[in-house]
């Protein structure tokens, strides 16, 4: 499996991996790859699917035009989105790769095709440039979840001879196998398969960087107040519900803490993350977008409420670790909810922390892949259906949900020996069939479910 931890723990912005971070990544590329732009007079972007049908709630238009523009998700810098997009439309025209000016509009340069899929995923663009000549050029690409991007009929390169993983694995019984002839762990041997890309150095920074931008995140979030974009009207909640906590334990009718309030605050540390994404924040894909609050509030609650002895060598752990299990379900099933649902990212995104959990508190290989297992398992066939097409309702909630589930599913798994009677390599299989048979309309589409059950004064215009 030719992947890396910082494929699945990629830095970006909200609200979407898949239809914010992969079209402006996408867009980009496209641009890179032409070359030399002296002839080019003119571009269009054309979205396919699910990114047509709720683009808008998820920024695409705005991604395309920032991709366009050169920007990346990494370095864009979200407050002054707002102004680049502005100064684009009030001049009528876009500096593609921020050197060569070409007429632009959003209203004109950006279609929608709503009832249109393209072949080889829901999430389908399709860029054109209109070269002086008057002959175009254009590709296809597809978003597949989590920020990763293919062009059509992309067939990935085999990694070079001297670039090989150490451990390679495509199932988890194979690596599960690894482990039993390398008396390894799992994280010890994401650990060495890195060790062919980078030094244990860079590594380490890496892994310590994601780790600082899931703590401020989350700290943004605790802290930030109003309401989230997009016509919803929906309400921060996670800072007045922190200031809550923080006041009851203060109180002096609250000399202890209640049995479940570390569990409350890893709900809110997880919304907070989540509010921040529905806002266009500074977010860590792990593995997408949507997902995004799980992994980080398990992570604070290791940190602070597990009382580790060795704090940073168990959060980089516990996200090798769950980088293994993101890598497992993106090869053998998806991350991406336009594809198979819900299930494949914040089941996924549950299934990553609670196997990360485990290992960081010094628990089996076989307790690993019990704890993912479980995380899996239980959020089988969850369905895509953010209503009015952002990511907000039920998607904000669900990441609280989700954190509380990957701490339960830890614990259940760190309390047995390992054994149990579904496989992790066999649940993946059953998200990637569930997913298969899952009806369109409840795969990010905002065409069923909550989508169209819950009825709105803004629903229809979003």
């Amino acid at each position: 499996m030719d992947m890396s931890v910082f494929d699945l723990f990629k830095i970006g912005i909200g609200p979407s991996s898949s239809h914010t971070v992969g079209p402006m990544v996408a867009a980009r590329r496209f641009l890179v790859e032409y070359g030399a732009l002296d002839d080019v007079i003119g571009v269009e972007a054309a979205l396919y699917g699910s990114l047509a049908l709720t683009g808008v709630g998820h920024a695409t238009d705005k991604a395309v035009i920032l991709g366009l523009m050169g920007e990346t998700p990494q370095d864009v810098a979200p407050d002054a989105v707002d102004a680049k997009l502005a100064a684009i439309e009030s001049a009528g025209s876009i500096h593609l790769l921020g050197i060569h000016p070409v007429p632009f509009t959003a209203a004109t340069c950006l279609l929608w095709h709503k009832s249109e899929s393209l072949p080889e995923h829901p999430n389908g663009m399709r860029f054109t440039l209109k070269l002086a000549d008057g002959t175009r050029v254009d590709k296809v690409y597809y978003s597949i979840g989590g920020g990763f991007i293919r062009e059509a009929g992309e067939v990935p390169v085999p990694a070079a001879p001297g670039a090989q993983p150490v451990f390679p694995f495509d199932t988890m019984e194979q690596l599960l196998a690894h482990g039993v002839a390398s008396g390894l762990s799992i994280p010890e041997m994401l650990r060495a398969n890195e060790g062919v890309r980078r030094s244990e150095t860079e590594l380490n920074e890496g892994l310590d960087r994601i780790w600082h931008v899931m703590r401020d995140c989350i700290a943004h979030g605790l802290e930030t107040t109003g309401k989230l974009p997009g016509g919803l009207d929906v309400k921060r909640r996670a800072a007045k519900l922190w200031r809550q906590a923080q006041d009851a334990k203060a109180s002096d009718n609250r000399a202890n803490d209640l049995p479940h309030d570390a569990v409350h605050l890893v709900s809110l540390y997880a919304m907070a993350v989540n509010e921040e994404n529905a806002a266009g924040g500074r977010v860590v894909t792990a593995p997408t977008n949507g997902a995004a609050g799980i992994i980080p509030a398990v992570l604070r609650y290791y940190a602070e409420d597990c009382r580790p002895s060795d704090p940073v060598g168990g959060v980089r752990r516990f996200m090798l670790t769950a980088a293994a299990i993101g890598m497992l379900c993106k090869r053998n099933a998806s991350i991406s909810g336009a594809e198979v649902g819900c299930q494949g990212e914040v089941g996924v995104a549950c299934a990553m922390a609670a196997a990360g959990l485990v290992a960081a508190l010094g628990g089996t290989n076989e307790q690993i892949e019990n704890a993912a297992e479980i995380g899996i398992e239980h959020h089988l066939g969850m369905t895509c259906d953010p209503i009015g097409g952002l990511v907000q309702i039920p998607c904000i909630e669900r990441n609280g949900m989700g954190a509380v589930k990957a701490i339960t599913a830890a614990s259940l798994a760190l309390n047995g020996d390992g054994t149990h009677f579904v496989s992790l390599d066999e649940v993946i299989e059953t998200m990637r069939q569930t997913g298969a048979d899952m009806q369109d309309k409840y795969k990010e589409t905002s065409l069923g479910g909550l989508a169209v059950h819950v009825i709105t004064v803004n629903h229809a215009a979003c």
